[in-house]
């Protein structure tokens, strides 16, 4: 189980729960990780900013050399920019509403390099228009075997071909996301992503004998990043690494990160002699992944019952240790959609309450 002795702190009894909490030190020992296991020639990271929407990580990000991010929405794209990143990727195709919003970006973000993703001719030709007066950077998304977006590996070049008389576009690198390479398994995951990478540098050298010039490749989620980031000319692009989750933690044990963002919860009711209730419904943590979605800490024994809207059931030996109003501290399972559900965070500094940081980027919009 993970210890709560990294993350007590008597501020507690003054913060309404449900609540997220971040710890800035762990925060630091994260990217500090993640940079140390950075090994390959020409290889960088970055980082996906889904994870933490908000521009305090991504400025801590930025104090480690970390000047290029990736974005899946309008809104990540312009709290990137805010921030002052230098190099922003929105990993996602561009509908013609979305362009119109990119291209309201790149003006008023002049200093920041905007790019985004294309996997089909329509799309590509779409985009060219738009943007003919003064051209995007693009990347071909490659399908990786993940099935969710992508062109397949076999016809990118045909793409690129076909994309070479298009004014408006600039095709600046390769981008695969393998979210399906998930193995707990250590030399398993290790296997897929070098195969992975292998498919990706042959698609690299095709892409660059066309074009007569040098291309980036974009890769990799946070289980398999540390295989590509001792590879060469690679950029690794990890998004949970910041604040890590319980997922994460028991299926990658050999990865150096620490979880960095709890939940604050409270015991609301005692059922019986085996139930207690917590103020930890689907409404406070993710509700993706299957039950355990939060592992509390200091609590013996313990299994999920049931999980609703504002309530969390679970079964624990005997009840009679515990009091109605009772706070603790819980790890979830996954972090990326849990920090979505809230408007703010609680920043603890040496066991006290020091600040809030704004989730800015949950919201679709902040001014385009």
């Amino acid at each position: 189980m993970i210890s709560s002795n990294a993350y007590y702190t008597q501020a507690v009894h003054n913060i309404d729960s449900p609540a997220l909490l971040v710890f800035p030190d762990l925060v630091q020992q994260n990217i500090r990780s993640a940079c140390e296991l950075v090994r390959g020639q020409n290889t960088i990271l970055r980082p996906h900013v889904k994870t933490v929407k908000c521009s305090e990580v991504i400025k801590m990000a930025l104090q480690h050399g970390i000047d290029r991010f990736k974005s899946s929405t309008i809104s990540e794209s312009e709290l990137l920019a805010i921030s002052g990143v230098h190099d922003v990727l929105l990993c996602y195709q561009l509908s013609e509403v979305k362009a119109f919003r990119f291209g309201q970006l790149r003006k008023m973000y002049p200093k920041t390099v905007f790019s985004s993703l294309i996997d089909n001719i329509n799309s590509a030709m779409l985009l060219s228009e738009r943007f003919k007066e003064r051209p995007m950077d693009v990347y071909v998304d490659i399908n990786l075997g993940m099935d969710r977006t992508g062109i397949r590996p076999e016809q990118t070049l045909d793409l690129v071909r076909a994309c070479s008389g298009l004014k408006g576009l600039n095709i600046v690198g390769l981008h695969g996301y393998d979210g399906h390479v998930h193995s707990p398994d250590q030399k398993l995951r290790e296997a897929e992503s070098n195969g992975i990478f292998e498919q990706m540098k042959f698609l690299r050298q095709e892409v660059e004998n066309y074009l007569e010039r040098k291309i980036k490749v974009v890769m990799g989620g946070s289980p398999s990043f540390a295989y590509y980031a001792k590879k060469d000319e690679i950029e690794c692009s990890p998004g949970t690494i910041f604040f890590w989750d319980a997922g994460y933690k028991y299926n990658y044990a050999e990865l150096p990160f620490i979880p960095a963002a709890l939940l604050l919860t409270r015991i609301v009711s005692i059922i019986d002699e085996n139930m207690l209730c917590f103020d930890l419904g689907s409404k406070a943590v993710a509700a993706d992944p299957p039950q355990p979605r939060v592992e509390i800490l200091d609590l013996e024994n313990q299994s999920i019952v049931g999980q609703y809207e504002e309530h969390l059931v679970v079964s624990v030996p005997d009840t009679s240790k515990y009091v109605v109003g009772q706070p603790f501290f819980a790890v979830p399972y996954h972090i990326c959609p849990t920090v979505n559900l809230y408007e703010t965070l609680v920043v603890i500094r040496e066991g006290n309450i020091a600040e809030t940081w704004a989730v800015q980027a949950r919201n679709r919009k902040i001014t385009v």
